[in-house]
């Protein structure tokens, strides 16, 4: 039987792309399929900060609503977006090959703005926030929400001179401005980069539709970087950073903890082989909590 497989994506330009991108797949295989757009809590309330409305989920929870009622058969998301505790009923289905990881700064005019006392930054990332405040802690950091679209008109908008973006987000839909560059020195989100397909539990079609999109190593990398975050108990509201790829049959893994004003940093680099993959993420993060982090996680939930 070869039925209609129902794709549910959020209704942003970036969103859409992903899951036209696991539409395309799907049907080089034979399936025949079609989006179902949904809105999500994330893309209403455009104005609260996230660290303010409880992000965790705030993008998936609609989609995964949809996805245990039947009106979906699959749903396509941002890896980094999605709670490292899937709702019950609820499986990956496939990881894609991964895009860019890093982040990206575009600015107004030039870049003079760095060496300043004083600069505007814009982001809604309490990581990136954390992380920008490390390095320069005399600038001032400004909410910035909405889907990739909305946040360049933002600031092209407002006074400020300038705001970080996910180079995979704005590369995707191919509009990523000539004055930006990458931030080589800030460490990623886990999964940053990384596009999701998730499915009912019992649903053995669209579990196999799905499993010839699965990139092992994106698959395996993330895991790693998203054991990392749960272990450290963080979510989108927690300054945390992870990063693994596998070079010459070796997992090379960088993780990091922030406090929320950037003056506090405990950071750990860990290379293991292969067979060690299903312990580098937590026993990285069992380390950083040893060495001090269940007190910058206590901080930053206490604060919340």
């Amino acid at each position: 039987m070869n039925k209609e497989i129902r794709i549910g994506t959020r209704e942003s330009q970036l969103a859409l792309w992903q899951a036209n991108k696991v539409k395309d797949l799907l049907e080089a295989q034979g399936y025949t399929t079609v989006l179902v757009p949904i809105k999500s809590e994330g893309d209403i309330d455009l104005v609260t900060p996230l660290y303010e409305i409880g992000v965790q989920g705030i993008f998936t929870k609609s989609l995964d609503l949809a996805l245990l009622n039947g009106r979906i058969d699959i749903a396509v998301h941002s890896l980094k977006d999605v709670p490292t505790q899937l709702p019950q009923g609820i499986v990956q289905a496939a990881v894609l090959e991964r895009g860019p990881v890093k982040d990206l700064l575009v600015y107004k005019n030039d870049l003079s703005f760095l060496d300043n006392t004083i600069a505007n930054i814009a982001t809604s990332s309490v990581r990136r926030k954390a992380q920008w405040l490390r390095k320069y802690p005399q600038h001032q950091l400004h909410n910035l929400r909405g889907n990739v679209n909305t946040r360049l008109q933002k600031l092209a908008a407002e006074n400020w001179d300038g705001a970080i973006f996910a180079t995979a987000g704005l590369e995707r839909i191919g509009v990523r401005p000539a004055n930006s560059i990458e931030l080589d020195w800030m460490l990623p989100a886990p999964a940053q980069g990384a596009v999701v397909v998730v499915c009912r539990d019992e649903d053995d079609y669209c579990r196999q539709a799905c499993s010839p999109l699965n990139d092992l190593t994106t698959a395996l990398c993330t895991r790693i970087e998203r054991d990392f975050l749960r272990t450290l108990m963080g979510g989108c509201t927690t300054p945390i950073s992870a990063y693994a790829f596998i070079e010459n049959n070796t997992i090379i893994f960088s993780g990091e903890l922030c406090s929320l004003d950037g003056t506090a940093l405990l950071t750990i680099q860990e290379e293991a082989g292969l067979a060690q993959a299903a312990t580098v993420g937590i026993g990285a993060a069992e380390k950083i909590l040893a060495q001090g982090g269940d007190k910058i996680v206590a901080q930053i939930r206490n604060a919340g």
